[in-house]
């Protein structure tokens, strides 16, 4: 391993310590990355959604191309321009977003009776196409945010996965085999010096009975 690891038994508890927190945050941040995901894939088909309602509103637009060169005395573009779009705001997976809410336009002020009859509902699909477009930047700031998070998670997950839990498995199988050795030599130096005093008692005890011969000659 690249890092120096002190092979005693406190850095042998460190690094079980830090193992078992890993593991321990490792399901959530995967957790955390699935709900990510589904509110991706979620976001994407209202995207779609919005997108396809708004080539609709685009199309039907579209049939009063030819009528819209004439003059009508009315600024269509400037009254289907939001004056405010409204959000709330949701949290996913600890992400906060905005979510749409409602779309307030200009006040209509043209006479009703001195415009052609087509100019309403021209105004109301150019509305709706605003009102579609809202929403689709609404939903692009709601992935934008979510893929930003979810990047974030993936980096925390591989970090986890690919270094940090096999750094911890392998230091702490480096640190077991070492004071395994210490252990067994520990336990060899023991067994040498109890031979060496059980070698020495019987000597004394040996001594003791010549010299009990000794004195009794």
């Amino acid at each position: 391993m690249a890092k120096k690891i002190k092979l005693t038994r406190p850095e042998l508890k460190r690094y079980r310590d830090a193992l078992a927190r890993f593991e321990r945050y490792l399901p959530m941040l995967k957790l955390k990355q699935q709900q990510l995901q589904t509110s991706m894939r979620q976001i994407e088909k209202e995207r779609r959604a919005a997108q396809a309602e708004e080539e609709s509103a685009r199309a039907k637009f579209n049939t009063y191309s030819v009528v819209m060169r004439q003059t009508c005395g009315v600024d269509l573009n400037g009254l289907a321009e939001p004056e405010e779009v409204k959000t709330t705001h949701s949290n996913i997976a600890g992400v906060n977003i905005p979510v749409f809410q409602d779309i307030s336009f200009p006040r209509v002020s043209y006479s009703l009776f001195a415009t052609p009859a087509w100019v309403d509902q021209a105004l109301l699909d150019l509305r709706s196409i605003s009102s579609c477009k809202a929403k689709v930047n609404i939903l692009d700031q709601q992935y934008e945010l979510i893929q930003k998070e979810l990047t974030k998670i993936i980096q925390r997950v591989n970090l986890f996965e690919k270094v940090k839990i096999p750094e911890a498995k392998e230091a702490i199988r480096v640190i077991r085999i070492q004071l395994g050795d210490e252990m067994t030599a520990a336990v060899g130096r023991a067994k040498i010096a109890k031979g060496k005093l059980e070698k020495l008692e019987a000597q004394k005890q040996q001594n003791k009975h010549k010299d009990g011969q000794q004195r009794v000659a």
